[in-house]
């Protein structure tokens, strides 16, 4: 984990989506990121004083790709930046997914597709990709088609299968050896069961709102199995003990 602050110089920052961008940030610490690990990013307006944790969406050897949703001033101010100019950031942050063996399963929900982008990228072994969205704004299915079979799920029927991702799932009916997922906690609670009903092993990426991205100002605890050295508790910190857990450490 780098403890300093870096600059990175945007490439582009395009939006994708209604509401979704993807940014590219030349970074001289890309190499050393994982997949499933952030970069916090910083505002250029000083009134803002807390960084933005972003996922990482793809990782080359002098870039990132990341793509996230504008939710506020800070993410507001992000989609405004131009190829060119300056970004602050720390990162990689955080602790990615392990790279398994076998047909590994990634479901992942609205914008907890960016960060399984990368891990299909460097999986091994056959990869099936299940994308829910909320509706036909179905940003990404082109970039993880190169590396995956993807399966779609859309809430309102418009596309693939009607119904959230677990449901696309069912209706392909296949097996697999390794499931990761990233997305809102109640679809990582319905992945952790199903994942226990099929005994397969399941790392999820959770989604938790965080404030220092370091781990010390215990902001962004989830509860576990495990008692955390920190502070003593059955809890862990989801920047800096995750954000990826194994399903069966981690209680939703």
């Amino acid at each position: 984990m780098r403890a300093a602050r870096e600059t990175g110089v945007v490439r582009d920052n395009r939006e994708i989506a209604p509401g979704i961008f993807a940014m590219r940030l030349a970074a001289p610490s890309a190499g050393e990121a994982r997949p499933g690990q952030f970069f916090s990013l910083y505002c250029a307006d000083a009134s803002r004083l807390l960084p933005r944790p972003i996922s990482l969406c793809r990782i080359d050897a002098d870039e990132v790709t990341m793509v996230y949703r504008v939710a506020g001033a800070g993410t507001a101010e992000f989609s405004a930046l131009k190829e060119g100019d300056s970004l602050e950031y720390l990162g990689p942050l955080g602790n990615g997914f392990p790279i398994g063996e076998g047909h590994a399963l990634l479901l992942g929900g609205g914008i907890g597709l960016p960060p399984l982008l990368e891990l299909a990228r460097r999986l091994p072994g056959p990869v099936t990709v299940a994308a829910g969205y909320r509706g036909p704004d179905l940003f990404l299915l082109e970039d993880f088609a190169e590396y995956a079979e993807v399966l779609v799920a859309t809430e309102d029927g418009s596309a693939g299968t009607r119904g959230n991702v677990l449901d696309a799932v069912r209706a392909a009916g296949k097996n697999y050896d390794v499931i990761y997922a990233c997305g809102p906690t109640p679809m990582l609670r319905a992945v952790k069961a199903f994942a226990e009903e099929e005994g397969v092993p399941a790392w999820l990426s959770l989604e938790e709102r965080m404030a220092c991205g370091m781990g010390a100002c215990l902001g962004c605890v989830t509860g576990t199995v495990k008692e955390d050295s920190h502070s003593r508790v059955n809890n862990a910190r989801v920047c800096r003990d995750g954000p990826v857990f194994s399903a069966e450490e981690v209680l939703l």
